[in-house]
């Protein structure tokens, strides 16, 4: 098993270091592979008024301090052009472990090959656009990956809203020898819904992770933080950090009840 958590962008290293550790603690004593996760640029919101983050050079930096600080922890990114991810591996190799495409990039050529030939893992999110079966041809373009991991993030359904499609899931976890992993926080985004900002439903998050727990899923994407009402982006569908435990108890406990 496999979770990917921590907050929307990157604010200080304080901040990173109080979610990293306190997520990584958990999955440590669930035995759980955990993957700390913040972006440095949060270069696909709606609004221009959105806030952006603290950029690559100062975040790549908190994170070699994190990595240090924090034995063994692996750290993941997104990146949204072939130039980042050639400035990010020149300077900040060491930094990080993995490099993710975010959803509405997922069909760039350029941009999957590049990240894929770094030799990095690397994490493509599912576009809300798409349906289970294109990922083969998403699939297509990672031959020179070390390793490639697809992520379910909701589908679009309607206006300012998604829905998680379970049979597309579980589509997916027959049909792709990768690693499938399910964002739960972003599967409750509201996108647009209030403007200048993303909306969302975070109560949902418990209950759609013990459905994919359930389901057979063994990987997940969470976004917490430790005051989610006050967080610079994404926070209406954030976990609170102190809820994280029960959530990661929730997915292995239906892990097992459910298969």
């Amino acid at each position: 098993m496999r979770i990917i958590a921590g907050p929307c962008q990157h604010e200080t290293l304080e901040h990173s270091f109080k979610i990293a550790s306190h997520c990584n603690d958990i999955c440590r004593a669930w035995g759980i592979e955990y993957y700390f996760k913040a972006s440095y640029d949060k270069a696909n919101r709606t609004s221009a008024n959105g806030i952006r983050g603290i950029g690559l050079a100062e975040t790549m930096s908190d994170f070699s301090k994190l990595k240090k600080s924090i034995k063994g922890l692996k750290t993941l990114t997104d990146v949204h052009s072939v130039q980042q991810i050639r400035a990010l591996t020149a300077t900040y190799s060491d930094a990080i472990d993995v490099l993710q495409i975010p959803a509405f990039l997922c069909r760039q050529t350029d941009l999957i090959i590049e990240a894929c030939q770094t030799g990095k893992i690397v994490n493509i999110k599912k576009g809300q656009f798409l349906a289970p079966w294109d990922i083969k041809g998403i699939l297509s373009k990672t031959t020179d990956a070390k390793e490639v991991w697809i992520t379910e993030r909701g589908t679009s359904f309607g206006y300012n809203a998604l829905v998680v499609d379970f049979t597309g899931l579980d589509y997916m976890l027959n049909s792709y020898s990768c690693p499938i992993i399910f964002d739960a926080t972003h599967s409750v985004q509201k996108p647009g819904g209030q403007g200048h900002s993303s909306g969302g439903n975070r109560e949902y998050v418990a209950g759609l992770t013990r459905a994919a727990s359930a389901l057979g899923v063994k990987n997940f994407f969470l976004e917490v933080h430790p005051d989610p009402n006050n967080a610079p982006s994404d926070g209406p569908n954030m976990i609170h950090l102190n809820d994280f435990e029960k959530i990661v108890s929730d997915i292995v406990k239906y892990q097992y009840e459910g298969n």
